[in-house]
């Protein structure tokens, strides 16, 4: 069993009281520089001390960044899906979270298609828009209905690719139709993996803070979820800080 000095057990006693958890992680970080651990601590803990979201909202909102696709972060998605069983979100509702924060890789299309537009108005291969026909105009109403709005970053997607914009949006549909969120909550889940910093889709960020704020969210809300995205950098310590700790213990030195 590791040894800490009284002051690294002070800031473990604290992290484990205010967190309710701990791990082999924290503990490398902890050996090596406690001071940073604390201020993390802190600065962890400013979403839980002014409590706009409930505890299994903000719970998901981790699982949400942890798992998207641009960050994978396996340690912290064990993490809070256990933590956020604990505090009374059901598998269904955590699938639901999984299955939205799986939409992300849309985005490739968001950013792709309409700059394949404007290099073919450069040379000269497109003049503008053409008209939707039939079946373009009912997959349209389709997402709409589905998902509650339109925006016209989807316009040129429908357009020059309608196969695919129909199987997303038979896709993204699925926890808007079988999920029992709140459609405000699928919003943050949107707003935490698009402000994430692995991400930072500016144009659906924008998007979904106007979907979520007229489902009724407030800006203390908002801002709790944007403070939990802002978290995952310490993720460079927790991956990295374990493999600095044995590699100064195979070279037979102490911490």
């Amino acid at each position: 069993m590791t040894e800490f000095t009284p002051r690294q057990q002070e800031i473990k006693d604290a992290f484990v009281e205010q967190r309710g958890t701990w791990s082999p992680l924290w503990e490398s970080i902890l050996r090596l520089d406690p001071e940073f651990l604390l201020s993390y601590l802190d600065f962890s803990m400013v979403p839980w001390k002014k409590n706009h979201l409930d505890a299994k909202t903000k719970e998901l909102m981790y699982i949400a960044v942890d798992a998207a696709a641009t960050h994978l972060y396996q340690p912290g998605i064990r993490q809070h899906i256990k933590a956020a069983l604990g505090v009374g979100a059901t598998p269904q509702e955590i699938m639901e979270v999984i299955e939205l924060t799986s939409t992300l890789g849309i985005h490739a299309m968001n950013i792709g298609v309409p700059l394949l537009v404007k290099v073919l108005e450069e040379k000269g291969l497109r003049t503008g828009p053409s008209p939707l026909d039939e079946n373009q105009e009912r997959v349209k109403a389709e997402f709409t209905e589905n998902r509650g709005y339109w925006h016209s970053f989807w316009d040129e997607m429908l357009e020059l690719d309608p196969e695919l914009f129909e199987a997303y949006t038979n896709f993204s549909s699925v926890p808007w139709k079988t999920g029992t969120l709140e459609p405000k909550v699928r919003e943050f889940v949107y707003i935490a993996f698009d402000a994430a910093a692995t991400h930072l889709y500016v144009p659906g960020l924008k998007l979904h803070y106007e979907n979520a704020l007229g489902y009724g969210a407030t800006v203390g809300e908002l801002l709790e979820v944007l403070e939990i995205a802002s978290v995952i950098g310490i993720h460079a310590a927790t991956t990295a800080v374990p493999i600095l700790v044995e590699e100064i213990e195979a070279r037979g030195d102490t911490i």
